[in-house]
């Protein structure tokens, strides 16, 4: 392995050691899971950022802007609108509930409005697909380490693994909310240095235009090229709206002001790092035209068109990229296990301190599966897509129905959540390989879970007029 390796073992180690010392601070559930509710807008929006800039993001962007060209800004920036939307709608209204009531977790909100079976459904479902999102981050860990310095797969999934859990099982929110800031400094920097030199490298932005692959006039498309394009907002948008981990971040808010100003600013930047890594896997194909594997775009660009000093700093930022976002999955693994399924049925008098002890070991846990996952799993972008089309439809229509309608029930939350599930299959079987903005499992999906929450609610006016 080569010193960058080790380099790179030594950042993650740090940033281990760092959040165990903020970990020490940690002594209530309260603190875990909301950072006891007195995060500003700045941390707020730097653990936001954080979390959304992962492996998706930078190693998976790359790889669609090699192979698609500029329309792969939409798989980034579809998040960025998410959380610009979370901002102004969905995020101050469970903010002002969260506070008033006291909840910790998203399956808090969900045991409220609609009971506690609805709650363990979705907790269940949720626990079993957060895993594909740690897991993808770890691929992308393992891949920039054995492209760059050889070190072999399960090494690099190992390291990420071992560094996400040990800062989030000690510190929870509170920790990496400020390992976050650290990790972003990071990110922005390397990022800065790479772009340029990447572009003046290939050429300059006259070169980057003749890189076009042959037989891709779309190349050049904003809105639609190859796979990618604005198809991806019917996809990410909703999932954005209603991430546990996003919505439980900004729980932790000091106030209303706060949860507008730090989401805004992270879905605005969100929106403007979309163009980054897109530019850089463009830029790949004047250095390596042909690859195998799409995703190996981001690792060849920093070996080969960076001076050492830039691609170790590149390479940093990749990893701050992918350990923020891993701990943002771990974040919610940890909580659904422990207050949703733990407290919320198993022992509903659990102790405060019984809690925190079983979040712990539930980050320990779901940290471990994943890095065997990551060794299973193929690609960074299918991974991902697993969560977020399970996420959008099971969670949204009960979440965002249950922040608007006055009086809600769990027959209605329970049907919104199987049709969705259960559409999203069924239209991957009876039409594989379809894909388009209106027509793909995750719309459908969404489209079924609404319909069975309104046919439901409609049935029990009926049985409640007659009765």
């Amino acid at each position: 392995m080569t010193s960058g390796v080790w380099i790179l073992l030594g950042y993650c180690a740090a940033l281990a050691g760092f959040g165990a010392w903020l970990g020490r601070r940690v002594s209530a559930a309260d603190t875990f899971f909301v950072a006891g509710r007195r995060l500003r807008a700045l941390p707020l929006f730097a653990t936001v950022l954080a979390a959304n800039i992962g492996a998706g993001t930078t190693v998976g962007a790359a790889g669609l802007g090699y192979r698609d060209g500029l329309s792969a800004w939409w798989w980034v920036g579809s998040a960025g609108l998410g959380t610009i939307l979370l901002a102004v709608w969905i995020g101050p209204r469970i903010w002002a509930v969260a506070k008033r009531r006291g909840l910790l977790t998203v399956g808090d909100f969900l045991d409220l409005r609609y009971g506690r079976s609805v709650r363990l459904l979705i907790a269940s479902l949720l626990w079993l697909a957060t895993l594909t999102i740690v897991a993808g981050q770890l691929i992308a860990m393992a891949e920039i380490l054995a492209v760059v310095g050889g070190a072999p797969r399960w090494l690099g999934a190992a390291a990420g693994g071992t560094v996400v859990i040990c800062y989030f099982a000690a510190g929870g929110l509170f920790g990496s909310a400020w390992v976050n800031l650290v990790q972003l400094g990071v990110l922005i920097a390397g990022f800065a240095v790479a772009l340029p030199i990447a572009i003046s490298g290939a050429g300059g932005w006259e070169a980057m235009l003749a890189t076009s692959p042959k037989g891709a006039p779309d190349y050049w498309n904003f809105l639609s090229g190859g796979g990618s394009g604005w198809l991806y907002a019917p996809l990410l948008i909703p999932a954005f709206l209603v991430s546990p981990g996003l919505l439980q971040k900004a729980y932790g808010a000091k106030d209303e002001r706060a949860v507008r100003r730090g989401l805004l600013a992270a879905g605005l930047g969100l929106m403007m790092f979309a163009a980054v890594p897109v530019l850089l896997g463009i830029a790949a194909r004047a250095y390596e035209p042909a690859l195998a594997n799409h995703e190996q775009a981001l690792p060849v660009v920093f070996t080969a068109a960076l001076p050492p000093a830039a691609a170790l700093l590149g390479l940093a930022a990749v990893f701050s990229a992918e350990v923020s976002s891993a701990d943002a999955g771990l974040f919610m693994l940890s909580t659904s296990l422990s207050r949703d399924l733990y407290k919320g049925w198993l022992r509903p008098d659990a102790s405060d301190a019984q809690v925190l002890r079983v979040a712990r070991l539930a980050a320990v846990a779901g940290g471990v599966i994943a890095v065997f996952l990551a060794l299973v799993l193929t690609t960074v972008i299918a991974s991902l897509t697993i969560f977020y089309a399970v996420l959008s439809v099971t969670l949204f229509v009960p979440l965002v129905a249950g922040l608007h309608l006055k009086k809600v029930g769990r027959p209605e939350g329970v049907a919104a959540v199987l049709a969705g599930l259960l559409a999203l299959p069924a239209f991957q079987l009876a039409l594989p390989g379809v894909q388009s903005p209106l027509l793909n499992g995750t719309a459908v999906g969404l489209a079924a879970s609404g319909a069975a929450f309104i046919v439901w609610r409609l049935i029990a006016r009926r049985r409640g007029l007659q009765g």
